[in-house]
């Protein structure tokens, strides 16, 4: 009997093999965010890469031209600028000499038509009024270099930012934020005709500035005309009047009771 045949062997395609899988490109590691301490506070790059306690703060000083002014500059020099500030005495000029303008002790009215001499000046009210800004201009620059002599004396940076607008409050306001400032000081009055009519009350500009600046906002106070002679370091106790001296409460006598007792006799 014959034996069957062998089976063919039949050839099966290789399957080819699976792609090499890459591995994955590790991710650089993502920079550290500095995260403000407070809402509306933000740290420049310097800043961040700075050693600790290291000043880069930027500090506005609000200043018209009233003498309350003047004191709110000193008194931060003493007792609120440290090294490493930087100062910006920030002015609201009107956007006309005639609205909220203070100008102190200074003749700034128009000449007198009957005068023959001026006549000729009085014709051009375009002149006229061009003249009465430039006066303006100058003598708000001379008082500007007056605010900061005790900035020059103590050696600390500063510039001066002086822009118009017709409503001071709220052009000093959009100015703080706009320059990124640390604080702004100013005077509790002074910004304007009224001042001192309230008794320790803030001013409009500056009650407004304390609620609506991004920023914190040191208001000084300024002393009474008739106390003045206790200086700028009484201007807190100054602005308090007789009246409102606060007298100590007499304290009762405490009594203290035995807590075992009184649940004996319950």
């Amino acid at each position: 009997m014959q034996a069957p045949p062998p089976p063919s062997s039949i050839d099966l395609p290789l399957a080819a093999p699976p792609p090499p899988v890459k591995a994955p490109t590790p991710r650089p590691p993502a920079p550290a965010s500095l995260q403000p301490e407070s809402p509306g506070v933000f740290f420049s790059a310097a800043a961040a890469a700075a050693p600790l306690g290291t000043s880069h703060r930027r500090i506005a000083i609000a200043v018209d031209l009233s003498d309350e002014s003047a004191i709110a500059v000193r008194w931060a020099v003493a007792n609120y600028l440290r090294p490493g500030d930087a100062v910006i005495l920030l002015h609201v000029r009107p956007t006309s000499v005639l609205y909220g303008a203070d100008w102190g002790a200074v003749d700034v009215s128009l000449p007198n038509p009957s005068n023959a001499a001026s006549a000729e000046y009085d014709d051009d009210e375009a002149a006229a009024a061009r003249r009465m800004e430039d006066d303006y201009d100058a003598f708000t620059a001379s008082k500007a270099d007056d605010f900061a002599r005790p900035l020059k004396d103590a050696g600390i940076p500063y510039k001066i930012h002086i822009v118009r607008d017709h409503d001071m409050k709220e052009r000093l306001c959009l100015e703080v934020e706009r320059l990124s400032l640390s604080a702004v000081i100013m005077g509790s009055k002074g910004f304007g005709a009224a001042r001192r009519t309230s008794k320790g009350r803030l001013g409009s500009v500056s009650d407004y500035c304390v609620h609506h600046c991004v920023c914190p906002v040191v208001v000084v106070r300024f002393p009474d005309d008739g106390s003045a002679e206790a200086g700028e370091a009484g201007g807190l106790s100054a602005a308090v009047g007789a009246e409102d001296v606060l007298h100590p409460v007499p304290e009762e006598e405490t009594e203290y009771h035995d807590a075992a007792e009184e649940h004996k006799g319950n």
